[in-house]
């Protein structure tokens, strides 16, 4: 599928913001099944300064500093990109998640290494044995791992509410865990908390959903290439997410690779699913984020829009 995303975010200061300096990761990054074709920024005022480079995590990161006093700020990005879907990888086939536990931990090619670091606990996923205790029953002794994480996925996706404004960027995982309740990003952290705390390698992602009528082809393949359902719906159906900017969780599973999963949908992610970064949590893939002196209160929009252009 071909994609054009236009993301625009707007800051309304109360008082005057004399000098800014702010971080972006608004570039949809290149992965084996997408390619981004072209990424243009406009920011409002015009910065003093501008600037990009990769992160840790291979992510673009841009920056930018305004010199010139304002009340409100503007900062849009439009992206073309390319996502191809991938045969869904049989559940059964991933080795026992004991074994790739003990993998990471053991074998020192660049693929481990990467995947290692990733099942330690991060800033805003931290490893509590209360998030074992959640994951206890999906990771029964030897079982599969890509099959035990889509029934991790399932069990999130049936226990928690999505329930939007009921939680904020700065809600802690561990109440998310008690209150049963969020919106995708928290789902992410959630699943994230649990595999990491059986020492698993997870990663967050943040991009793009395209919820309108969006086709689940994937699940569908995936449901019949199961030995054991999991009761994913099928055929034609609406997405959730708030409204196209979305958050999932990556997953290593030996040599099938990193395999993507959406526990806001209960679903192995598809073409409908557009990458923009990733990383150990949220706090590694902020859109944007930044330092401002003045300013006083604010308010922040945001408005996402996605786009088919081509099949």
């Amino acid at each position: 599928m071909h994609y054009r995303v236009t993301h625009t975010t707007t800051y309304a200061y109360e008082e005057l913001v004399s000098i800014c300096h702010n971080e972006m990761r608004l570039e949809p990054r290149s992965a084996p099944r997408q390619r981004c074709l072209a990424t243009a920024l406009a920011i409002e005022p015009t910065p003093a300064v501008l600037g990009s480079s990769l992160d840790y995590f291979g992510n673009r990161a841009s920056f930018f500093t305004l010199q010139e006093p304002h009340h409100r700020m503007v900062v849009t990005a439009r992206s073309e990109l390319e996502v191809s879907s991938v045969r869904p990888v049989r559940p059964s086939a991933t080795p026992a998640w004991e074994e790739l536990r003990e993998q990471i931990r053991t074998q020192t090619t660049h693929e481990a290494l990467s995947a290692c670091e990733m099942s330690f606990e991060s800033p805003l996923v931290p490893a509590l044995p209360a998030f074992a205790r959640y994951a206890a029953p999906s990771f029964s002794a030897g079982r599969p791992m890509l099959d035990a994480v889509l029934d991790l996925t399932h069990r999130i996706h049936a226990d928690y509410e999505y329930r939007p404004g009921a939680t904020s960027v700065t809600t802690p995982v561990e109440e998310v865990l008690a209150r049963r309740h969020g919106v995708c990003q928290d789902f992410a952290h959630l699943e994230l908390a649990c595999l990491r705390a059986l020492g698993l390698p997870a990663r967050y992602v943040s991009g793009y959903l395209h919820t309108r009528r969006a086709r689940r082809d994937e699940a569908k393949e995936e449901e019949a290439e199961r030995e054991e359902p999991a009761g994913e719906p099928t055929g034609e159906a609406a997405l959730v997410g708030a409204d196209a900017s979305h958050a999932w969780v990556s997953v290593w599973c030996g040599d099938a690779g990193w395999i993507d999963v959406d526990p806001t949908n209960d679903l192995v992610t598809g073409d409908h699913h557009l990458t923009l970064a990733w990383g150990r949590d949220y706090a590694d893939v902020a859109p944007i984020k930044g330092v401002i002196l003045g300013g006083g209160e604010h308010t922040v929009e945001v408005a996402v829009d996605v786009e088919v252009v081509g099949d």
